[in-house]
């Protein structure tokens, strides 16, 4: 740690960064960093605010959000100050009953999907209206996602919306194998075949069966050319579909409008409970009509439709969920709870030993 800090060693080695400013930018409210099967303990280890270098930081606080407000009535602002406060005590786990690491919230009345015979319909009214006459509008898909806990439910929503979506399918299969490093054995091979592999869904990594249409959203799975905006997490939108590569205009970031093309690539995932090193050659991206919740951290929407079949599982997920959103009538809120019905009470997760040292 000492060599990375230290850039300039002709200063002097006590000085952190060789005297060079440093600027940091973040929000503790929001995810911590992921810790692979950690606990609270070891995800709040992982935080800046436990580096040693901690106590040498000055902390800057911003206090006015100057886009949001410029050109907007008194009133306007006025909402948007109370939303904006409402937002910043759910994140310090405020809101509700005493928070000390999980505690059930009730959300506001006029944020909920209250629907009983079709929620999740009216969840995709809510974000995505008049689908059908805007699909070959890119801004519409840029401002808006349904967002949930976990990929399971993404991939629901998403299979939903592919089947509501106009033109026809295009299926692109994946073609998966043990890696070479693994110096696979006959007995590995059987064990391992391509059938087992073509069923792995890893977080990450896109599905063996990757199904298209023209016009769709999708999302970037991997870092291809950060220079021209192309990073995981990118969203564009699919224009031409090809046997060898896949023609998108960018949606998402500062290069929205730039047309590209992904080819497939060997992709190798990272996931730490999978036992033996296997590569997926497949276009790393993934439908994205709706997104896991960690997955639009940076993202600004002005319209979120949040989807909690399940309630959210880690610090931060609720706060940054709702904080994608620039207006609180850009958001609602379908919870279910035990029997599948529509509620208005959800968890809301906090570790709040991360504010101690701010």
């Amino acid at each position: 740690m000492n060599d990375i800090f230290n850039m300039d060693t002709s200063i002097g080695s006590e000085i952190s960064f060789g005297g060079k400013v440093i600027v940091f930018g973040g929000d503790f409210r929001q995810i911590l960093p992921v810790v692979p099967n950690g606990g609270r303990q070891e995800i709040v280890n992982a935080s800046l605010c436990s580096l040693y270098l901690w106590s040498k930081c000055k902390l800057l606080r911003l206090t006015k959000n100057t886009r949001l407000t410029i050109g907007r009535s008194t009133s306007d602002i006025e909402e948007i100050n109370n939303f904006a406060k409402w937002l910043l005590d759910l994140g310090e786990g405020n809101v509700g009953c005493p928070n000390d690491g999980e505690a059930s919230i009730e959300i506001p009345p006029d944020l909920l999907i209250k629907d009983i015979s079709d929620p999740i319909s009216s969840l995709i009214d809510f974000v995505y209206p008049s689908i059908l006459d805007n699909y070959n509008n890119h801004n519409y898909f840029s401002e808006r996602a349904i967002l949930a806990p976990k990929n399971e439910v993404v991939h629901e929503i998403n299979d939903r919306l592919l089947a509501l979506f106009p033109g026809e399918e295009r299926e692109y299969l994946s073609s998966d194998s043990l890696c070479q490093t693994e110096n696979p054995n006959s007995t590995q091979l059987k064990l391992y075949s391509p059938d087992v592999l073509n069923g792995l869904k890893v977080s990450g990594l896109p599905n063996h069966r990757l199904v298209l249409k023209v016009g769709v959203p999708v999302m970037l799975l991997r870092n291809m050319d950060q220079q021209n905006g192309l990073w995981n997490g990118t969203r564009l939108q699919i224009k031409r579909l090809y046997n060898r590569v896949i023609e998108a205009e960018i949606i998402s970031g500062g290069n929205i409008g730039t047309r590209t093309y992904i080819p497939r690539l060997n992709l190798i995932p990272s996931d730490k409970k999978i036992p033996f090193a296997f590569q997926r050659r497949q276009f790393p991206i993934a439908v994205c009509f709706a997104m896991t919740i960690n997955k639009s951290q940076g993202q600004s929407l002005s319209r979120v439709g949040l989807y909690l079949r399940q309630p959210v599982f880690t610090h931060g997920q609720l706060y940054v969920a709702l904080s994608r959103v620039k207006s609180r009538d850009g958001v609602k809120l379908l919870i279910l709870d035990k029997d599948g019905k529509p509620t208005d009470k959800t968890s809301n997760v906090v570790y709040k030993e991360v504010f101690n040292k701010l």
